[in-house]
């Protein structure tokens, strides 16, 4: 249903004037935890005491585990006037009102990490109630949770806008560049000379990161396999 949890900010209207957007399926067998117990004596009496989960070795019993995915990407500092302020009702027209039924888990995740001294510039609102922390490709990151079925969530509002504000005017300089990020562009012309180029860089100063590409191309545009190159450090990869 698109009336409650997090499938009420997928309208299509603001979904599909996104700057880009994916929606997955991912299906893969997923061995089943067993249960080990363990009869111990007590006062003559045999007690059976549940101790753990332990995974099935031989995977003889298995799951399925069905996941979906979608991904959207807006270019807020472009449209904004290069203004960094963003809210969940610029982007979607829509607040969370509350929690899905069916959901045993739904939570938002804000990023929040700190750049330089960013961190006494920015303010995120409603404030949340706890703060997670993680390593992502090396860095350290910090994420605003806000936790939908929390009954104190919805106790001073009746949604939830989570926004992002910047405490005084900030200048229209380029956002802080990942550590990893990609561009692609298109040069030449025609089945002869046209060419799709994807640069995808790393600029920490020691670690790799394992990368999966994934193009996404118009089904009338005829690609061929042969012609691909992949080229590391200036040498060429032959691919396998």
């Amino acid at each position: 249903s698109l009336q409650a949890g997090l499938a009420v900010l997928l309208k299509a209207e603001r979904l599909f004037h996104s700057s880009y957007h994916s929606q997955a399926v991912h299906i893969r067998p997923v061995c089943r935890a067993t249960h080990r117990f363990a009869q111990l004596p007590c006062g003559g009496f045999t007690v059976a005491t549940y101790l753990s989960l332990v995974q099935d070795a031989s995977c003889l019993a298995v799951s399925w585990e069905l996941r979906q995915t979608l991904t959207v990407v807006f270019d807020t500092f472009s449209s904004g006037q290069g203004k960094k302020d963003w809210s969940l009702f610029k982007m979607f027209s829509r607040t969370l009102t509350d929690a899905c039924p069916l959901a045993s888990q739904s939570k938002v995740y804000v990023d929040i990490s700190p750049k330089n001294k960013e961190k006494e510039l920015l303010e995120v609102t409603p404030p949340p109630a706890s703060v997670h922390e993680a390593i992502v490709q090396g860095d350290k990151r910090t994420y605003a949770v806000y936790d939908l079925l929390s009954p104190s969530l919805f106790n001073t509002s009746r949604s939830l806008n989570v926004q992002l504000k910047w405490k005084r005017p900030q200048d229209s300089s380029e956002l802080p560049t990942p550590v990893l990020h990609a561009q692609r562009y298109v040069s030449g012309y025609g089945l002869q000379t046209g060419e799709i180029s994807t640069l995808i860089y790393n600029t920490h100063p020691y670690r790799a990161f394992p990368v999966i590409l994934l193009e996404t191309v118009p089904w009338y545009l005829r690609l061929y396999v042969h012609t691909l190159t992949i080229i590391t450090k200036g040498k060429e990869n032959k691919p396998s």
